[in-house]
């Protein structure tokens, strides 16, 4: 008989993985704290942690502050360790669990006026451009853009259903109307594209959980395949076919910078200035401050807040993708 795929693994950073995904962390959550591990193990030379205590946590953590890592790095450290020997070993320490926490510094983020935000776009062309108009006009981070599949778009409600965004958490945000005839084409683009894969007998997307194995057939209709695929594909050997994943933000990273690069007098800005671009521009069109932050997927309103520092609240919800077209219209 074969190895259960289910059981526990020895090897301790494997275990870290294990646990992560039976409470259905994220990816990025246990990759970070098997790195956190990791580099624990080695800066005691490869000692098992079983056979450390608060002495060499501290020596540890220590050694992060004095090389002077971002406040968000060592808490994330502090917290992988409280992990490791709460979740994973089943060796809580109170102590571990009860050190105080580097307090993040509050930083502005950079925002691109509405002018700078469009001079910026009209820099950009293809689907590079459609990826970052929808950023803007949606507030999505842009792994959520890149997610996204065919059925998230939802025409008759102007919104887009976000599935497991940060904290693995689902949210609706507002569908841009300028926006509504470029996603229709190329939503036909994914079906002839999705048409031609499955005569090869391929057209598969990968499936959320457990779902390839309970729902294996749907994996092959066109709701489920993503809006902006990659185009390569990739075999799982654990449902032993081919499948077309999303494509990898690299390329639109790299096509706004250029963009960006191309025009004057602007701040330090990536793809996700248009992220807080799309939170403050609603802010100064009268938004208000909750409904923003329920767009924006924000757990916490003083997260949300942030945003006040450029605008009053006030009004209704409008897409700021809208403000722009209309002043856009106004120039001509």
């Amino acid at each position: 008989m074969g190895a259960n795929p289910d059981a526990r693994p020895q090897r301790l950073l494997e275990q870290i993985d294990w646990v992560c995904r039976r409470r259905h962390y994220s990816k990025r959550t246990s990759e970070a704290y098997r790195y956190w591990a990791r580099r624990f193990i080695l800066f005691h030379h490869k000692r098992h942690p079983g056979d450390l205590a608060r002495p060499e946590v501290e020596d540890f953590l220590n050694m992060l502050a004095a090389r002077h890592l971002s406040a968000s790095s060592q808490r994330q450290a502090i917290n992988a360790l409280d992990f490791l020997y709460r979740e994973v070993m089943e060796t809580p320490h109170e102590w571990l669990q009860q050190l105080d926490r580097p307090r993040q510094a509050k930083r502005l983020p950079n925002v691109l006026s509405i002018d700078q935000v469009g001079r910026v776009l009209r820099q950009m062309n293809g689907t590079e451009q459609l990826m970052a108009q929808l950023i803007y006009g949606s507030g999505l981070r842009i792994s959520e853009c890149m997610s996204l599949r065919v059925k998230d778009l939802l025409w008759s409600f102007n919104t887009i259903h976000v599935h497991g965004g940060k904290g693995d958490k689902d949210r609706t945000t507002v569908l841009p109307r300028p926006l509504i005839p470029a996603l229709k084409e190329q939503v036909s683009k994914v079906a002839v594209l999705h048409q031609q894969r499955l005569k090869r007998g391929h057209g598969f997307a990968p499936m959320p959980d457990a779902m390839a194995v309970k729902f294996g057939a749907a994996a092959g209709l066109l709701p489920w395949q993503y809006l902006f695929p990659s185009q390569v594909e990739r075999y799982d050997a654990s449902v032993k076919r081919w499948v077309r994943w999303h494509a990898a933000p690299t390329g639109l990273q790299r096509a706004f910078r250029e963009a960006v690069r191309r025009v004057d007098g602007l701040p330090h800005a990536t793809v996700h200035t248009l992220r807080h671009a799309f939170a403050t521009h609603l802010l100064m069109s009268g938004t208000d401050i909750r409904t923003i932050q329920e767009l924006m997927g924000h757990s916490n309103v003083d997260t949300t807040m942030i945003y006040t520092h450029v605008g009053a609240i006030h009004g209704n919800v409008k897409s700021p993708f809208e403000l722009l077209q209309a002043e856009e219209a106004r120039g001509r």
